[in-house]
């Protein structure tokens, strides 16, 4: 019988975290389901009350991060998955977006992630073994109007998670980047926060709300099985695209990309560095 696992997943009250937490749950694994706000996990931990543990955290206070991981070790025993996933949406133009603003949403959106990783390192190396999920987004790939400092944060940690895998290998930790698709998990609704507005880009906003339309994507349910068997591969990758309209859309900004740089070519082999 395969022992059972101990995860440790942020932003686990709604929306992906919730719906990882449920799927691990109910394979027999623990999980420490962080977030600011447990109320929502009520439920979940009345069906689960021996293998759930919800932890009050905001990931962007270093020092709580800290803390919460050490407590989790302490109630699991061990961790063998941390899933990254903690986030939220700046919805606004470059320019409409204050200061305060950007700051706070990168410091959950990207010094979060980095926080939590920073805390379960040395536990995970001290144990010679674990993973770590850091979830992105398929719009890492490229800047959007509107969205540009959820593609900047998104993109700042998939940098990052690429350094970190190379460091960390070699103490028998994997990391994998989880570019996720546009999935139904409240982030337009509960997760945003939005800039006030210029005049000079309402035309702009409406043509973005044409082109999205009413589409809020697939429930997160339908993602979680993909990131449960990645969770199980022995040789993981450092990066998949979970989402087969994303992976499309991914390839297809690569390929625009690429057509650019080629255009330019000649202009930029004219300088030797």
């Amino acid at each position: 019988m395969t022992p059972a696992r101990g995860w440790l997943i942020t932003g686990a009250s709604r929306g992906l975290g919730r719906a990882f937490a449920e799927a691990v749950l109910a394979t027999g694994d623990r999980v420490v389901a962080c977030a600011r706000d447990v109320a929502p996990l009520a439920d979940l931990q009345a069906e689960y009350p021996h293998t759930l543990i919800p932890l009050v955290l905001d990931v962007s206070d270093r020092s709580a991060v800290r803390d919460a991981v050490d407590r989790a070790v302490a109630a699991l025993g061990r961790l063998d998955v941390v899933v990254n996933n903690a986030g939220g949406l700046l919805y606004g133009m470059v320019e409409e977006a204050t200061e305060d603003q950007i700051r706070a949403h990168l410091d959950v959106n990207f010094f979060g992630a980095v926080w939590v990783s920073q805390a379960v390192l040395p536990h995970l190396r001290a144990q010679g073994s674990g993973r770590i999920l850091q979830v992105t987004s398929m719009g890492a790939a490229g800047g959007m109007a509107s969205v540009g400092f959820y593609g900047a944060g998104k993109a700042a940690l998939d940098t990052v998670s690429e350094a970190l895998a190379m460091e960390v290998e070699r103490f028998g930790v994997t990391v994998t980047i989880v570019e996720m698709g546009g999935y139904d998990t409240e982030l337009f609704t509960k997760g945003i926060t939005a800039t006030g507005t210029l005049p000079h880009y309402d035309a702009l906003r409406a043509e973005l709300a044409e082109m999205w339309g009413e589409d809020s994507g697939p429930a997160p349910e339908t993602a979680v099985p993909v990131v449960m068997e990645l969770a199980t591969l022995p040789d993981p990758p450092r990066r998949l695209i979970v989402g087969s309209r994303s992976y499309d859309q991914v390839q297809e900004l690569r390929r625009a990309r690429d057509e650019l740089y080629r255009a330019w070519e000649p202009l930029s082999r004219q300088a030797p560095g």
